[in-house]
C-alpha cells in the first residue's frame, strides 16, 4: 500500500505523534503538515494526497475561530475522491453526530489508540467508513434531554444573549459595551455557557452552534 497522508492540526505534539505513528507502516508517506484551515487548503491546492487526518476545530493564524464542520465539506466538494479521517477532542454528542451522520468521513476521538488510526485509513482505502470505539459509546448512551436541548433553551437568558452574540462576530468588549456591563461578567457568562454545552473552547462552541443550526441567521 503506497499512500500519501497529508496532516492538520494546531498542537505540534499531535502531528508529530500522529506522523510518527503512521510513519511505521511500509508505503505511507506523509507529503504535508498544516496547522490553520487556511494553510490546509493552500497545502490540498498544491499537493496531490489520498489521505487527510485532521483536527475539526483548528483556529486561524489570526485566532479567529474556524467552523470545522463547515471546512470538512468544503474540503469534500474541491476534493471528493480524497479519505478524510477526523481526529477531534470534542465530546458533545450533537457535534459527534453531525460528523457520523454525513456517512463518508471516518471519526476518531484523540483519546483512541493509535491503532484505531491505522484501522480507520485501511477502511478508507477500501471505501469504508470507520467510526471509533470511544465515539461508538458516546452515541449509544440513552439521551439525555437536558443535554440535548438545544442551547437556547439550555441557557439562561444573559447566556444565550451573550453566545448569540459572540457567535456573531462581537468581541467580549463589544459585548459588554452592548449590555452596559464588565468584560468580566461577560467572560463569567461566556464561560459557563460553553460548560453546560460540554465544549471547552471557541472552536468547540462554534462547531456546537453549528450542529445544531441556531444563532446563525
Amino acid at each position: 500500500m503506497n499512500l500519501r497522508v497529508i496532516l492538520a492540526d494546531d498542537h505540534p505534539f499531535v502531528l508529530l505523534g500522529v506522523r510518527t505513528a503512521l510513519e511505521m507502516h511500509a508505503g505511507v508517506t506523509i507529503v504535508g503538515e498544516a496547522a490553520t484551515p487556511d494553510s490546509l487548503l493552500e497545502l490540498l491546492q498544491s499537493t496531490p494526497c489520498d489521505v487527510l487526518v485532521t483536527d475539526l476545530t483548528m483556529p486561524e493564524a489570526s485566532g479567529a475561530v474556524g467552523d470545522g464542520l463547515d471546512l470538512v465539506r468544503r474540503i469534500r466538494s474541491g476534493w471528493p475522491l480524497l479519505r478524510i479521517v477526523v481526529m477531534t477532542a470534542l465530546t458533545n454528542t450533537a457535534i459527534l453526530r453531525a460528523i457520523v451522520s454525513d456517512g463518508v468521513v471516518s471519526t476518531l476521538s484523540k483519546t483512541e489508540a493509535m491503532n484505531e488510526l491505522w484501522q480507520a485509513i485501511e477502511a478508507g482505502c477500501k471505501g469504508d467508513v470507520y467510526v471509533g470505539h470511544s465515539i461508538v459509546e458516546a452515541l449509544a448512551r440513552p439521551l439525555d434531554e437536558a443535554c440535548d436541548l438545544p442551547p437556547v433553551l439550555r441557557l439562561s437568558r444573559k447566556q444565550a444573549e451573550v453566545i448569540r452574540m459572540f457567535v456573531r462576530g462581537q468581541s467580549i468588549s463589544e459585548i459588554a459595551a452592548t449590555l452596559g456591563c464588565h468584560r468580566r461578567t461577560v467572560t463569567r457568562q461566556k464561560r459557563e455557557a460553553m460548560a453546560k454545552l460540554g465544549v471547552a473552547n471557541d472552536p468547540g462552541l462554534f462547531a456546537y452552534i453549528r450542529a445544531h443550526g441556531v444563532y446563525e441567521s
